[in-house]
């Protein structure tokens, strides 16, 4: 018997986007001051704008190798998990605060969302694709080197979406659940087949033939299984120019 679709609306409470920036200060020594390209710092969306297989119209990212791609076309982030933060930083956070395109409003979390959710949003229908992996640049955003690892270990990443029809979205728009195929496959377990059980080759495996699952994690996933990666190949990406 199919499951019964839940009836589940996400909330936007901030539509972001932006284009690369120089920052940091030139001629810097100190890791965290060095000078850094990153379309981290989105602005507020507040009109409708066309989504492509690609981006928000005004979004880009800098660094194309490891970001964007039609699997990385949108990036969501929790405002749930805001209020830890700001008292682990010691610093107030705001949407927008990861990067993020979409800051999803309510108790919603990596709990209620899984691999392969197709949403209606606006005009346009996504559909969940990975997890976020954190990488070094939010490190560099709020100045704390541990900040990338933090989020990796709490599972606390957000999460990217593609997009399978493109169409207009606005600021006002929700995340309105059209399909579950995968209930099996809520992203906190992913995240745990990626990081904390790593090590169970079974649980992996079966991540991996989720139809649904991004290129970038499936190549990654499928080195480790293989023996091609190390299970621990986290550190350049978590730590990346910030060591010292």
């Amino acid at each position: 018997m199919t499951p019964s679709l839940p009836a589940l609306t996400l909330p936007v409470l901030s539509l972001r986007a932006g284009r690369p920036q120089e920052l940091g200060t030139p001629g810097a020594t100190e890791a965290l001051a060095r000078p850094w390209t990153s379309a981290i710092h989105k602005s507020e969306v507040t009109a409708p704008v066309w989504l492509t297989a690609l981006n928000l119209d005004g979004d880009e990212q800098a660094d194309q190798r490891n970001h964007g791609g039609p699997d990385q076309a949108l990036c969501a982030y929790p405002a749930a998990h805001y209020a830890y933060w700001t008292a682990r930083l010691g610093r107030e956070l705001s949407p927008g605060s990861f990067g993020e395109n979409l800051t999803i409003g309510g108790t919603f979390t990596e709990a209620d969302v899984c691999l392969g959710d197709v949403f209606a949003l606006g005009e346009a229908l996504v559909q969940v694709s990975q997890p976020r992996s954190p990488c070094w640049k939010i490190a560099r955003r709020w100045q704390q080197p541990l900040f990338s690892l933090w989020l990796q270990e709490t599972g606390f990443t957000g999460w990217y979406m593609r997009v399978l029809q493109p169409g207009r979205v606005g600021p006002t728009d929700a995340l309105v659940l059209q399909s579950r195929p995968f209930p099996e496959w809520p992203l906190t377990r992913v995240n745990a087949a990626k990081y904390e059980q790593r090590h169970d080759q079974a649980l992996v495996a079966e991540l991996l033939t989720c139809p649904a699952l991004g290129g970038q994690w499936r190549r990654k996933l499928q080195g480790r299984l293989s023996g091609a990666l190390p299970l621990n190949d986290d550190a350049n990406r978590l730590v990346g120019p910030n060591a010292e």
